[in-house]
């Protein structure tokens, strides 16, 4: 094989130092090289106009090869300078020379082209497509977080419409809205206790079983007179009028404005009081004026004895002490204050019946287990239980599922939410300041949303910008590769020359 057809392959990360091992290019190239970028840019101040040299002079970097075409292009421009022994008078064209010189002198245009070409390959190229699947990555990451925020908003628009419809309203006009629900709480009442009179036999046992006929008194009067008044509770008797205290909703102007916290502290969940939410306490209910009168109006269950024995004279008339004795029976008095609620509107009696359904509850799930254990044990305990009553286990579940089901009704979401509304002035507001927050919540999640599409439309825009930068510098890159084995091949006999790790 001749030498001229062994090729000549050289790496490109080796490329620089193969020139300077083969006395192409000296060592101290790069102190050339400055001074001939110092040149350019002085004979760049002073340049004719030109549209291929515009066009040529808006790259950024002027190589030996660009000097060239300058040079053919001044050609055209200054031929009027030139002499007949084929010298140009312009200054131009005698400083683009030069410079065409300086580069030629000691190959320095070999060693700057081959500096570009390494840079390009291993520096700019790659850069230019990291920063490409950068901003791809982005587009992507921009793209799914706003896919994603739809899954929260459809949550948040769910919880909102749930409690619009759980409180019974639109939420354009919450004050008159609320107002309007709360007049139909007594028949929410009155809806839940449609099937209580199916608990009596259940409430006939527990009284059997402990021996107390008189347990379980406000499930016995539900029983037999219905959801009435607190004053027919407490004095057996029907009021001849009924003044329940007015309904007040606090519901200020910027309701967000005064304890954005607030909603944090609405509990719907259930406490050791027999179901009813945690947040209707003492520090939240206002009872309106039940606080001002005397507990004498409330049956505690409680006799006091006098401490002194003093002997009472029954005939002395009662008018002389001021004590005026309103009619029995249907020409009682007024029913005011908390006894003008019905006994599952009124905070205290409602917590009363709570706790007697549920101790009903439990009495009868404890009695089908101690029947289950009956039919598996001959214990003479279980055998004295079974005594007491003749109900089966099949009749107690009838009886337990009524009792669950009064349960499910009293205790239910718009139940209790407007029960709170009613006694709570502060949970209006509470609501209100809660729907206000989903739906700024909601707002702000849209907002977001469509700043993450403009966002992803514009890195997408910024990687399609750099498609032709890309592509300008591959094209650079593979003529200068071009340029760069042909010298070398030149100078070996046009031995084939082989870049290696050059631009794809």
């Amino acid at each position: 094989m001749n030498e001229s057809e062994i090729p000549i392959d050289i790496h490109t990360l080796k490329l620089q130092d193969w020139l300077i091992s083969r006395r192409i290019v000296p060592k101290n190239v790069q102190q050339e090289t400055r001074e001939i970028h110092k040149k350019i840019s002085s004979a760049l101040q002073d340049m004719p106009s030109n549209e291929q040299l515009i066009k040529l002079l808006a790259r950024t970097n002027i190589n030996y090869y660009h000097v060239k075409e300058i040079i053919e292009i001044l050609k055209k421009t200054e031929k009027d300078t030139k002499s007949v022994f084929g010298t140009y008078g312009s200054q131009r064209m005698k400083d683009w020379q030069e410079i065409s010189r300086l580069y030629e002198k000691n190959a320095t245009y070999l060693a700057e082209t081959a500096q570009i070409f390494v840079r390009n390959v291993n520096y700019e190229i790659p850069g230019v497509r990291k920063q490409m699947a950068k901003l791809e990555q982005q587009a992507d990451e921009s793209q799914k977080r706003a896919h994603d925020l739809n899954k929260p908003e459809t949550q948040l628009l769910a919880e909102h419409s749930a409690l619009l419809e759980q409180l019974g309203v639109k939420g354009d006009n919450l004050h008159a809205e609320f107002v309007q629900v709360l007049a139909g709480l007594p028949d929410l009442y009155a809806k839940s206790l449609a099937d209580i009179a199916k608990i009596q036999p259940g409430i006939d046992l527990y009284a059997e079983v402990s021996g107390n006929k008189q347990a379980l008194p406000i499930l016995n009067h539900l029983v037999e007179f219905g959801n009435t008044t607190v004053y027919q509770y407490i004095h057996k008797e029907a009021p001849l009028a009924v003044e329940e205290p007015p309904i007040r909703l606090n519901l200020s102007e910027g309701i967000a404005s005064k304890d954005d916290n607030a909603v944090a502290e609405i509990d719907f969940g259930t406490d050791d009081n027999g179901g009813t939410s945690s947040t209707v306490s003492g520090e939240i209910i206002d009872y309106g004026d039940l606080a001002e009168n005397d507990g004498g109006n409330i049956d505690w269950g409680i006799e006091s004895a006098p401490t002194d024995a003093v002997e009472i004279n029954f005939d002395i008339p009662v008018e002389e002490y001021g004590i005026v004795v309103e009619g029995t029976g249907m020409d009682g008095g007024t029913a005011k204050g908390d006894q003008a609620y019905t006994l599952l509107d009124s905070p205290n009696y409602r917590d009363r019946f709570l706790d007697e359904i549920y101790e009903l509850e439990s009495f009868l799930r404890m009695r089908i287990y101690e029947l289950k254990q009956l039919e598996s044990s001959s214990d003479i305990m279980f055998s004295l239980m079974d005594n007491i009553a003749t109900h089966d286990g099949e009749s107690i579940r009838k009886i337990l599922a009524s009792v669950e089901k009064i349960i499910q009704q009293t205790a239910d979401e718009q139940t209790r939410h407007l029960f709170q509304l009613k006694h709570s002035p502060k949970y209006a507001n509470l609501l209100a300041t809660k729907l206000q927050q989903m739906t700024k919540a909601v707002e702000k999640l849209r907002a977001t949303r469509e700043a993450l599409k403009t966002r992803t439309i514009e890195l997408r825009e910024q990687r399609q910008e750099l498609n032709p930068v890309l592509e300008e510098l591959i094209a650079q890159t593979r003529t200068l590769q071009s340029h760069i084995e042909k010298d070398i091949s030149k100078r070996y006999k046009n031995r084939v020359v082989n870049l290696m790790g050059g631009v794809n």
